[in-house]
């Protein structure tokens, strides 16, 4: 309805799952790493888990787009099975033939017997087999236990069956149970799918509207696309649901350009206002019928009736409520089926555990406010460095911090990565802050979560809200680390010594292989090893060893270094 409006081919904003709009965020990308690394990795289990809405589904098409060629796999998407359901599932998605021997009913050994026998033949002439396990939360103890026991065909380089399981947040509660304690073992790589970043939803928005056909300017102002990221959380169903019904309420008041207000207005629609952040006044007000009252009752009468002549059948989710229910602000129920079995439910409540996201109250401080909440603003890089020292157990002295540090063998790092390098590492780092007249601000960031970030200077903690922290950073940190032994600048290729031992060891480790014997070399095999790490941790994957590579090791394999949101050094 809205799209020639804006100038656009189509409608930008479909729940359908249209390869034409996918939208891989970094965090997306992370999480087909994960699945690529696993179909690689030995066998075992991979847990991809993730937000209602989050994109779980788009990242696991694309991994069934790019899965080698000679790898055999079954997809299972509705798990409520019993045991032999399951397997017969399982069988019949491998297209193995069974049939029951003997008298009675059929047996789980009935399906057991020629999957064994298939993986076995399969494994020989150099093919794998993975198993994919949709809405994977929804799988019963017995059956879980079952697939466990899957994985135990084995031969002495790997097991012959890979299981990825994909499910909401509450798969990884099941599996911390004491009595899933084995399978929870033999998860080999796991990735929790966060929803997009305020900057990510806006790019989401962006290439969308694209791909769409639009040639001009976005038509959402920048508060608008921030009250999108408020609203949603960056869930991007839940971005498409919301823009989909904003393009239309502009539309229907003849306005090029969507505002925060219309965003709000929008949202008392198609979401449960009592889980929405605090909406102005105005908007639960009106209610949801807002976007027609501009129109007069002929034009939505007009509406109604095209409707009828169209039909609702395909392009039902792109309706008002109120053309389609009324005005009870809830979508037409033929929407979900309308969009294909794919597509999840229209109107999914804005939930999300609130717990991980910090202070709802941080503050939007300009650096100069900030800076007057500390006692001792710190104005020189040492200085920065001798107030992260302690985490590290490091005595910095009064010489150079850096040079202090190596002696102790720790090593200062230095980065513009950002926070979402910040993130991916997880430990304490100095930030350096400018304040309106660039004067140079030291901090220390020891706390972060998807809307906060807390700083610390001269032993005082302050959060801020991440919105302000960027409007006085630009990305770049430093931090400190544990190299290996004998490590200087990189490992890569030919290269023998202690950091390479070390390199090899900790890979095997992983892997659950045999420590290498005598001193390694950095050969082809231990570079896939690095590669394929490098792919699990959403690394750049260029097979050679340097900080960042070591540092993702240090933390896989639990080396004692400082983490966010732990405590201070007692000084």
């Amino acid at each position: 309805m809205y799209a020639q409006f804006f100038g656009l081919k189509r409608e930008p904003f479909s729940i359908a799952p249209d390869p034409r709009y996918l939208f891989m965020s970094e965090r997306h990308r992370e999480a087909l790493a994960h699945l690529l690394y696993g179909v690689g990795g030995g066998g075992g289990f991979v847990l991809l888990t993730g937000e209602i809405g989050a994109g779980k589904t788009t990242v696991c098409r694309c991994f069934l787009e790019q899965i080698p060629r000679r790898c055999n796999v079954a997809y299972i998407f509705n798990p409520k099975l019993t045991v032999p359901e399951l397997l017969k599932s399982v069988c019949d998605e491998f297209r193995i033939p069974h049939q029951h021997q003997g008298p009675g009913v059929e047996t789980v050994k009935d399906y057991l017997d020629p999957l064994n026998e298939f993986l076995l033949k399969t494994h020989a002439v150099g093919q794998n087999n993975v198993l994919i396990i949709d809405e994977a939360q929804n799988l019963s103890a017995d059956v879980l236990e079952q697939l466990r026991l899957l994985t135990n065909l084995e031969t002495s380089e790997r097991k012959l069956l890979q299981i990825i399981l994909i499910g909401q947040p509450e798969l990884r509660t099941m599996l911390a149970r004491p009595e899933l304690e084995q399978l929870a073992q033999r998860v080999i790589a796991r990735f929790h799918l966060d929803a997009l970043s305020e900057a990510e939803t806006a790019q989401y928005i962006q290439h969308r509207l694209t791909v769409a056909g639009l040639k001009t300017a976005i038509p959402f102002d920048r508060q608008a696309l921030r009250r999108i990221h408020q609203l949603t959380l960056g869930v991007p169903r839940r971005i498409n649901l919301l823009c989909d019904r904003a393009l239309l309420g502009a539309y229907a008041n003849g306005q090029s350009k969507v505002s925060a207000a219309i965003i709000d207005k929008a949202a008392a629609e198609v979401f449960d206002q009592s889980r929405l952040p605090a909406l102005p006044a105005v908007a639960r007000a009106r209610g949801p019928a807002w976007a027609w009252g501009a129109m007069g009752g002929a034009a939505l009468a007009g509406l109604a009736a095209w409707a009828v002549v169209v039909g609702l059948g395909g392009r039902s989710g792109h309706f008002p409520a109120a053309v389609l229910q009324g005005a009870n602000g809830h979508p037409a129920k033929a929407v979900a089926s309308a969009a294909g079995p794919l597509a999840a439910p229209v109107a999914a409540p804005l939930a999300r555990d609130r717990s991980s996201l910090g202070p709802a109250s941080a503050p939007a401080l300009t650096a100069a406010e900030l800076v007057a909440r500390f006692k001792s603003p710190i104005h020189h890089e040492r200085d920065a460095w001798r107030e992260l020292a302690p985490w590290w157990q490091v005595t910095a002295g009064d010489g150079d911090p850096c040079l202090a540090a190596a002696q102790q063998q720790v090593l200062c790092f230095k980065s513009n990565g950002g926070l979402a390098l910040i993130r991916q590492l997880d430990r304490p780092a100095i930030l350096m802050l400018h304040d309106p007249n660039e004067q140079a601000v030291y901090v220390l960031l020891t706390g972060l979560t998807s809307q906060s970030a807390t700083l610390r200077m001269g032993g005082v903690s302050q959060t801020i809200a991440l919105g302000a922290l960027v409007k006085m950073w630009r990305g770049e940190f430093a931090t400190f680390w544990r190299p290996p032994p004998g490590y200087v600048n990189k490992v890569l290729s030919g290269h023998t010594g202690p950091a390479v031992g070390w390199l090899a060891a900790q890979l095997a480790t992983l892997h659950g292989e045999p420590a290498p014997i005598g001193k390694p070399t950095f050969d082809a095999a231990l570079h896939s090893k690095v590669l394929a790490f490098q792919l699990a941790q959403g690394l750049k994957p260029d097979g050679v060893a340097g900080a960042v590579t070591f540092m993702q090791l240090n933390r896989a394999v639990g080396v004692a270094e400082p983490h966010l949101n732990t405590e201070p050094p007692a000084r």
